[in-house]
Parts: structure tokens; C-alpha cells; sequence
């Protein structure tokens, strides 16, 4: 089971593909295609999650 770190929605790890993960200060992250979606720009330009 995958949670995403910020909205916290799960799913079984075989429906996570399409996902995205990111590590920011050492750490892994893991985002829903939602949040991803939404929060595109920010992660493009390698914004902390902090600033979205």
C-alpha cells in the first residue's frame, strides 16, 4: 500500500504507475497523479513540497 505524502490517498502498489516520486533532502516522497498534476510546475522548477 502507497500513500501519497500530501494528500494522503492510497492505493495498492500495482496502481501507483502513475505516480511520481521525488526526494527532497534525503527523503523519498511519493504524489497521486492528482497532486502531481496540480502541483506540476512546482516540482518542475524543484520546489520543496514546503512552497507548494
Amino acid at each position: 500500500m502507497r500513500t501519497c505524502d500530501l494528500c494522503g490517498r492510497q492505493a495498492e502498489e500495482g496502481l501507483t504507475l502513475t505516480w511520481m516520486t521525488s526526494v527532497e533532502n534525503g527523503r523519498s516522497r511519493t504524489y497521486c497523479e492528482d497532486c502531481s498534476r496540480q502541483h506540476l510546475r512546482a516540482i518542475e522548477g524543484k520546489l520543496d513540497s514546503e512552497w507548494w
